[in-house]
């Protein structure tokens, strides 16, 4: 099992924070650094410095890291075009010397559209231009020569295709979500990795035997993987403390999260590595607490 690192800017942090999260996760041997990508806050609460881009994050993070993974959970297909998205995600992996995964997905926070004006399909049509994003992303990347694609809302005319990842032949893509029908579909078609986002073990299973017969059925087999809440301390007091910092009840996350004494937090893990899943991104939401991630690092990274 492999322990991912996961944060969510939106809620008020600086390039400056990443970057000192990103170092420790690394120092720390932590599989990867991820973060969200949306432009705003999710919830109420003080905006603190507000969001930051995801892909400008990730390309400075690329030049200030040597080891760690890095990538986004999600990025939304309604943010870029494909094109251009290509472009930014290639000349990241580029500049990380192939270190870049991307997480994709069709976009849900209408707000955030709303707020920085960028249009916001419904839904059923949220999920045709996303399925043809997946399309055109995938064929630029692994094109030998010229690209073009015909769909029903992007067309491409003798596309360069470049630059080129320097991952061959291209960077991991991972889709995310619990849809019953549309996404086990998308994953089988164009995803090295499954991520089920915020479920309980049991809730996490039914997902993932969803995606295993669609691949299954086409042939092929990707990464499992679920992304958690996570509070953990040497005590209960502790453990209250960390929950209490980022506005949880230590009881509710422990039902649908990882909290707890490292202990239990292994022992969950545990459960979700039964069903099969190979990644846990955990989603440390106190960026300022560094001692958290040294003690999970110390004692639940390596039990796992």
């Amino acid at each position: 099992m492999k322990l991912r690192i996961f944060t969510e800017p939106q809620q008020g942090a600086t390039y400056d924070d990443l970057l000192a999260v990103a170092r420790a996760a690394e120092r720390l041997g932590f599989d990867a650094f991820f973060r969200s990508d949306h432009y705003q806050r999710i919830g109420p609460g003080d905006p603190g410095p507000g969001s930051t881009d995801a892909w400008i994050t990730l390309a400075g993070l690329a030049r200030e890291t040597s080891t760690i993974r890095l990538g986004t959970l999600v990025s939304p297909a309604t943010f870029r075009l494909p094109g251009p998205l290509a472009i930014s995600v290639a000349q990241v992996d580029q500049m990380s010397g192939g270190r870049v995964e991307l997480g994709f997905g069709t976009g849900w926070f209408d707000t955030e559209h709303a707020a920085y004006g960028i249009p916001f399909p419904p839904v059923g049509e949220r999920f045709h231009r996303f399925e043809e994003q997946l399309e055109i992303v995938t064929g630029l990347w692994t094109a030998e020569k010229t690209y073009n694609f015909e769909g029903s809302y992007y067309r491409l005319v003798d596309s360069p295709a470049l630059p080129k990842p320097a991952q061959r032949p291209r960077p991991p893509l991972i889709i995310g979500g619990i849809g019953a029908r549309r996404t086990p579909r998308l994953v089988a078609a164009y995803a090295d990795e499954y991520n089920v986002p915020f479920r309980t073990v049991e809730e996490t299973g039914a997902a993932y035997d969803r995606v295993r017969a669609a691949t299954e059925e086409a042939g092929r087999s990707v990464v499992l993987s679920a992304a958690q809440t996570t509070v953990v301390g040497r005590d209960e007091a502790e453990v209250r403390r960390r929950a209490e910092a980022i506005g949880e009840d230590p009881a509710r996350l422990r039902e649908g999260g990882l909290c707890g004494t490292p202990a239990e937090v292994v022992e969950k893990i545990g459960a979700f590595g039964e069903l099969g899943a190979e990644r846990i991104y955990l989603q440390i939401l106190d960026l300022a607490d560094t001692e958290h991630l040294e003690l999970i690092a110390a004692e639940v990274l390596p039990h796992v």
